[in-house]
């Protein structure tokens, strides 16, 4: 059975990092297809993506005349792929020729998994987030600001760390999972999504880890920098949906309105330091 790897890349307002991220992942090892789904940008990234797709037959593009969400873009580009392992990775990563790879050869002796790499910025300091814990509700209430951190140290004697959930920066499944999954949920617009998918991935049996051994460059924030209330406010309404779906229905009233105070209280503190920078 052929071991190929299909790629979404959902682009807005993407273009000072996609052209990079798509030439890198034309000749990335073992990499047929590469669809690349655009939520209505308006800097040159549908541009970019064109001349991909004319420039090599396994891109292809999607044009969103809108701007429906992460989650429902990964699945519309997913939707167009056939490989036996499917990829999602931001427009803002950079993956070496070998990275999806030798991922995808990890996972293969583990059959049903949800995987990731470690995440380094220009400087080469690492990502904190790329590991990540469910959320503590019950912490969240009692310290808000350190029930809201969900990062997990390295433990480098692992070269596979199981961990609960995984930054959704870049993802590799086989497409049976991802499949039976029913894919990413389009209820989130943005954030918490890669926890919902890392969360329903475990509950069906599959392992959740992160290959110490492999790196990327990841540009943080260039989709972001642009409406940054805008990504607060969904950040915020994504981890409230967690709850809700996961948590709440196992939660008391008191609880649950007190987690939903907590998250929105948080959320209004964030005001004052956005409109500082």
């Amino acid at each position: 059975m052929s071991q190929s790897i299909a790629v979404v890349v959902v682009s807005y307002q993407s273009a000072s990092t996609l052209d990079e991220c798509l030439a890198r992942l034309r000749a990335a090892q073992d990499v047929t297809e590469i669809r690349v789904v655009d939520n209505a940008s308006f800097d040159g990234s549908l541009e970019i993506a064109q001349r991909h797709a004319l420039a090599d037959a396994r891109v292809r593009f999607i044009a969103n005349p809108d701007n429906p969400g992460f989650a429902t873009a990964c699945n519309q580009g997913a939707a167009e792929c056939h490989a036996a392992w499917q990829a999602f990775v931001n427009p803002d990563l950079m993956v070496e020729p070998d990275t999806l790879a030798r991922l995808r050869d990890l996972g293969l002796p583990l059959g049903d998994c949800l995987l990731g790499v470690e995440q380094v910025d220009e400087q080469g300091l690492a990502d904190a987030a790329v590991r990540r814990r469910d959320p503590d509700f019950a912490a969240m209430l009692r310290h808000p600001g350190a029930g809201a951190r969900l990062s997990i140290d390295a433990d480098r004697s692992a070269p596979l760390q199981v961990v609960p959930a995984l930054s959704g920066a870049l993802l590799l499944m086989p497409r049976s999972l991802f499949q039976r999954l029913g894919g990413w949920d389009e209820g989130y617009r943005l954030h918490a999504e890669d926890l919902d998918l890392c969360r329903r991935a475990r509950e069906a049996g599959a392992t959740v880890a992160i290959a110490n051994a492999l790196q990327v460059l990841h540009v943080r924030g260039v989709s972001s920098r642009a409406r940054p209330f805008f990504v607060e406010w969904h950040k915020h309404r994504g981890l409230w949906r967690y709850f809700r779906k996961f948590e709440a229905p196992r939660r008391s009233l008191p609880v649950r309105v007190g987690v939903w105070g907590v998250i929105w209280a948080h959320a209004a503190l964030q005001v004052p330091r956005l409109l500082l920078r």
